[in-house]
């Protein structure tokens, strides 16, 4: 007769495949968690190229304002960092609809959603509008400083704290627009 020899895992083998499992499960977490930072940035990125393309159509909208010399443009005045500033006050004329507004009520209307958006919706937010006559610096970077000219382009800076910048060191834009358009 011949007898059968039961094969089974050794308790070593079973350890080699519980840590060679554990292993293989940290690194699907920590590739998670990288996806969801850069997810994260990407929204970000999104959101602020959204709203500095959608204040640069209103800006275009109201010729009247964007006509206005430097000094009397609202939306050149415009600087927000809503660390500091804190939560937006509301406009003194909600331009909605049927609203009848003259060209200033509509920037301060338009300046008032921005700084709503702004605050709302990315951390520790900041935004400059401004004529510069150099966007990126010498090194590639982009700043909160202007070099105004005069036959500079209007810029919209907007940036945020990212999760990774230590609080309370300074953090530059990390979107500058153009805006189009001949504004004197």
């Amino acid at each position: 007769m011949q007898t059968r020899v039961a094969d089974g895992f050794t308790l070593i083998e079973v350890l080699v495949a519980i840590l060679l499992l554990a292993v293989g499960i940290l690194g699907a977490s920590a590739v998670q968690l990288m996806v969801l930072r850069t997810r994260h940035a990407s929204a970000l990125m999104s959101g602020g190229v959204q709203l500095a393309g959608t204040l640069a159509d209103r800006m275009r909208a109201n010729s009247a304002a964007m006509q206005a010399g430097d000094a009397a443009n609202p939306y050149l005045q415009f600087r927000y960092d809503a660390a500091s500033d804190g939560a937006p006050a509301p406009a003194s004329v909600m331009c909605f609809g049927a609203a009848a507004c003259n060209s200033a009520q509509l920037a301060a209307f338009d300046l008032y959603e921005t700084k709503h958006a702004l605050f709302s919706d990315f951390p520790h937010g900041r935004l400059a509008v401004c004529r510069d006559a150099t966007v990126v610096s010498g090194a590639g970077a982009l700043a909160w400083a202007c070099a105004p000219a005069a036959n500079a382009p209007v810029v919209i800076k907007v940036g945020w704290r990212d999760r990774r910048d230590a609080p309370g060191t300074p953090f530059g834009p990390s979107v500058a627009l153009v805006v189009a358009g001949a504004f004197p």
